[in-house]
């Protein structure tokens, strides 16, 4: 499988390693351990990057001589979807202790075993009995009432022998692939150094990307029809790290002067991240028709918006500048056999005051696919330019708009694009 567009992969400077500790208890005492050396910030589990060499040690502390027939490691890795088996994908294994001799197969008192283990970028995953992909390692994946998950975990296995169970430590690890976006183009550069206005579509056009005119209409007022026009300008290149916010542009055209102010109150506006989960043996074939039960959609955030200039004024339009926050929770895009995830910008009717649009119920007048990174353009350090007080909501009302059902397990397919 081919890089995905605008991924890159590049080392970033690296946190001071920590120790994380595992254990098997028996009778109230610990006697078996499992250490692990990560670069997590937080001491909850340990996480792993892109080709991470994962170094540690398992250890024992016996009260008195036990009978073993071999000690390993291993890395495992799998999706499992519900009510079915699960689909390992990674299985890295390492011995850390055998017999010498079929008579010294005891242990007694304290032991320690180093080992280190290699993650791969990718691995090929057998699809069918006649193909076999190569994906990028993706990120582990569960949420409640998700119906596939994606789990990385240690196996650590003291084997015991006949008529006696093995015993095994198996705690979970975090997989975070290292995906960078693409540089901004050179004029917003210069703006989030300078910290200066950032140059709309007008000034800066290889920076945007802008649709093409959105036909609005509707009653206002129950008594006067208007016709009105909308672009929406999102910053290029459409890949974007978490932690960062993602600049926005609608443009009006409207020659009815109240109904354009009207339009083009912030408040009015209605853009929305969606993240769609494509689950089942078509997840990676995004030109295969998704059915009822096999794509989730769900609102993870909503862009704000306030009056702006940065697109041109002119008589007979309104501009407005908006941002969407990208939460640091947010998985990044990837597609991966069983489980895929991508994201879009959907724009749904505008809901100034006194105004009543044709269009039906659940409409989306304009859907973008984006891409979602784990770290922004080395070198580049993005900005806010939102006023003080505009905070994103985390689109959760975008499930009503539609007719979703509160817990997001209404589903459906649809069909838009810029």
């Amino acid at each position: 499988m081919s890089n995905p567009s605008g991924y890159s992969h590049q080392s970033i400077p690296a946190n001071a390693p920590s120790e994380h500790s595992f254990s098997l208890e028996r009778h109230g005492r610990k006697w078996a351990f499992l250490y692990v050396k990560s670069r997590s910030i937080t001491s909850s589990a340990p996480v792993f990057h892109d080709n991470a060499t994962i170094s540690g040690r398992v250890e024992v502390d016996l009260a008195k001589p036990e009978t073993f027939k071999g000690i390993s490691i291993a890395i495992h890795a799998g999706t499992t979807a519900v009510g079915q088996e699960e689909a390992v994908f990674l299985q890295l294994s390492q011995d850390l202790w055998s017999p010498p001799n079929k008579s010294s197969t005891q242990l007694n008192g304290k032991h320690s075993w180093p080992f280190e283990l290699t993650l791969p970028s990718q691995v090929s995953v057998t699809e069918s009995k006649t193909n076999v992909g190569t994906y990028f390692l993706p990120p582990n994946f569960s949420e409640r009432a998700s119906p596939v998950y994606i789990d990385y975990k240690f196996v650590v296995t003291f084997r015991r022998g006949r008529f006696r169970p093995d015993q095994t430590l198996s705690p979970y690890f975090a997989y975070v692939p290292l995906r960078f976006p693409q540089p901004p183009s050179p004029l917003r550069q210069l703006a989030f150094r300078e910290g200066s206005p950032l140059p709309g579509p007008n000034v800066d056009p290889e920076g945007w990307q802008t649709s093409k005119p959105i036909k609005l209409s509707g009653v206002l007022f129950n008594t006067k029809r208007i016709e009105a026009e909308c672009t929406l300008s999102v910053a290029k290149p459409l890949s974007y790290a978490v932690r960062s916010p993602i600049p926005l542009v609608i443009k009006f055209e409207c020659n009815d002067r109240q109904a354009l102010d009207l339009l083009a109150n912030p408040k009015a506006t209605r853009l929305f991240l969606v993240r769609s989960i494509a689950t089942g043996a078509n997840a990676t074939d995004e030109g295969t028709p998704k059915r009822s039960n096999n794509l989730f959609l769900e609102g993870v955030g909503k862009a704000v918006f306030w009056p702006s200039s940065i697109s041109g004024s002119t008589e007979g339009t309104r501009s407005l500048q908006g941002e969407l926050n990208l939460k640091s929770s947010l998985k990044p895009t990837f597609v991966f056999p069983r489980l895929s995830i991508g994201y879009s910008l959907d724009l749904l009717p505008f809901e100034p005051p006194g105004f009543s649009p044709s269009n039906k119920e659940g409409t989306i007048l304009l859907s973008q696919r984006i891409e979602i990174v784990t770290r922004p353009a080395p070198g580049v350090i993005t900005r806010s330019y939102a006023p003080p007080g505009y905070e994103g909501p985390d689109g959760g009302d975008y499930n009503r708009a539609i007719a979703f059902l509160e817990n997001g397990n209404q589903r459906f397919y649809r069909h838009h694009g810029l």
